[in-house]
């Protein structure tokens, strides 16, 4: 979740992992205006992931970025592990941890993220927040460690349509917005999620204007 160049804005993880799950996952970043930062600058990420037993998910990213500068290129590869630690409503807050290992496509340029997962529920309402510190490291990058903190208070008005708001606060992003989800079922257990949103700066430093997308095709 937290990126070079402090492009934070992605996705809110939650703590659950589901016994036997696989998923394809598309999910993409697009960026308008940052001061230092090509314009429209985009992340996207194509994974597939599964779990391991009844409390381990894991995935593999192929992660590509795009630029009016460079156009689009494949940048990257990324493993990335959670383990849930609670069951759900077992104590006041559900709990998991998500590590990531990413390496830069033809560059001596890695990055390893460790986070803490959380997630509340009052009624209809959920809030969840991700802590993320991250090391930077390589002969091409100056070694660094980042921060990345992600906020979301959803309504769970229907299994199809969930309202949300989001904050996202990183070394060189810091901003706002809201946020549409959903899921539709299918034949058996399959099912798509999907999620849009716009995220808004809030300091000089942070994109004017963040589009947030994701697909998940669950089976």
């Amino acid at each position: 979740m937290v990126h070079a160049d402090g492009l934070v804005i992605d996705k809110i993880y939650h703590p659950y992992v589901q016994p036997l799950e696989q998923e394809l996952e598309w999910r993409a970043s697009l960026q308008d205006r940052q001061s230092n930062q090509p314009d429209d600058l985009g992340l996207y990420r194509f994974a597939y992931g599964r779990a391991f037993g009844e409390h381990w998910f894991g995935e593999v990213y192929l992660v590509g970025t795009s630029s009016d500068e460079r156009g689009f290129e494949l940048s990257g590869y990324e493993l990335e592990a959670m383990r849930q630690l609670t069951e759900q409503g077992e104590f006041w807050a559900d709990w998991a941890v998500l590590f990531e290992l990413e390496k830069q496509n033809g560059l001596d340029l890695w990055e390893f993220s460790s986070g803490i997962l959380a997630e509340k529920e009052w009624g209809k309402w959920s809030g969840t927040a991700n802590f993320f510190v991250s090391q930077e490291w390589g002969d091409d990058i100056d070694d660094e460690l980042e921060t990345a903190l992600g906020l979301q208070a959803r309504y769970r008005y229907s299994r199809s349509l969930e309202p949300a708001i989001e904050l996202y606060k990183g070394d060189k992003s810091f901003g706002i917005g809201p946020v549409l989800m959903g899921q539709v079922n299918l034949q058996g257990k399959r099912k798509i999620a999907w999620e849009t949103g716009a995220i808004f700066g809030l300091d000089s430093e942070s994109p004017d204007l963040t589009w947030r997308l994701l697909l998940e095709f669950e089976f």
